[in-house]
């Protein structure tokens, strides 16, 4: 009889290890659709990804989740890709859109297929569609706002815009503005787009710079900061404010400059794995629960007393991050319901 009960406790508790390790959405599919890999920032989201989802299928979380990257930054491929995803049967969509409203045809063909879809940094305006990201209007205007305590007698300022076109770049840029109609002792002289890449914003900022008064600053959108300060040392200028965007390069060069001459600035992000809970997110809601339209989370800060750390954890070439977990889903989910 003993023997028989512990056979039987034994068989429960397998049975039970067994169920718990399968989640109820283990048989479910989540794909990305990213419209854009060409810079650092980009590059980390995708890596991001590929370490959470790896470790989600692993444990039987999910049965695949795949990441899909556009040819192109064009809204057409990404819509074609879109497409192609709800014919693939995927039960859920991660996507980093190339716009917040030309893509909401193809959003809303996959919610009518059955399929959530959850958008992430580049978020659509699409009602079915669920949005993580952060406040991208309070990290524009918190740039100002910024500079205006260092910078109390004001000055002109430089504007360095992401992708066009997208709502990241947009409501960065509208918070700039508001930061600007707050502290009116501020200008912004001249606005230039860099891509979010330190390339091509080196090159716009010194095509305008000859033409350009005194600088005391420069707003941006992350990416751009190294390129605009070998920009202003190319053109003989001296170096303004500028704010960064927590890429390894920014980092290292405010922290040489620091060491050489006392330089300070700020620098803010969402973090590149803040793909990571959007993926927790659509899991969240294939296991049925109940998930408001819109969640936030916090910007990734650095200040100059968190400088070191920031630069040893960030790598060579790529960017200082974080990845998150289902715990941080669930937790964002809550605080994003209140």
């Amino acid at each position: 009889m003993k023997k028989a009960l512990l056979a039987t406790a034994m068989t429960c508790a397998v049975s039970f290890v067994a169920s718990s390790a399968f989640a109820a959405t283990a048989s479910d599919r989540i794909a990305l659709s990213n419209n854009y890999a060409g810079n650092s920032w980009r590059q980390a989201m995708l890596q991001s990804w590929a370490k959470v989802t790896k470790a989600a299928v692993a444990d039987h979380v999910v049965a695949a989740a795949d990441a899909f990257t556009t040819a192109d930054k064009e809204v057409p491929t990404q819509a074609a890709q879109l497409q192609n995803l709800i014919l693939q049967g995927y039960n859920a969509i991660v996507i980093d859109a190339a716009s917040p409203e030309a893509l909401n045809g193809a959003v809303q063909a996959a919610c009518d297929a059955g399929i959530t879809v959850v958008s992430f940094d580049g978020t659509v305006s699409a009602p079915c569609a669920y949005r993580v990201g952060i406040d991208y209007v309070g990290m524009g205007r918190a740039q100002v706002d910024y500079l205006a305590k260092r910078l109390p007698q004001g000055g002109n300022l430089l504007e360095i815009r992401g992708l066009a076109g997208t709502s990241i770049d947009n409501l960065i840029h509208q918070g700039i503005e508001e930061g600007v109609k707050a502290h009116p002792n501020f200008k912004i002289v001249s606005s230039v787009t860099g891509n979010w890449d330190e390339a091509t914003a080196q090159k716009a900022v010194a095509t305008v710079l000859p033409s350009l008064p005194e600088i005391a600053a420069v707003v941006d959108q992350g990416g751009d900061g190294y390129g605009a300060a070998q920009a202003f040392t190319a053109g003989g200028r001296k170096v303004p404010i500028i704010i960064m965007g927590n890429r390894q390069d920014e980092l290292a060069w405010w922290k040489k400059e620091y060491e050489k001459n006392g330089y300070q600035t700020w620098s803010a992000s969402i973090a590149p794995g803040g793909v990571t809970l959007a993926f927790w997110v659509a899991q969240q809601i294939l296991d049925g629960k109940k998930v408001p339209h819109d969640i936030t989370f916090p910007a990734l800060t650095v200040d100059q007393s968190q400088l070191n750390d920031a630069l040893k954890a960030a790598p060579v070439g790529g960017v200082y991050n974080t990845e998150y977990s289902q715990a941080d889903a669930i937790k964002a989910i809550a605080a994003s319901s209140k």
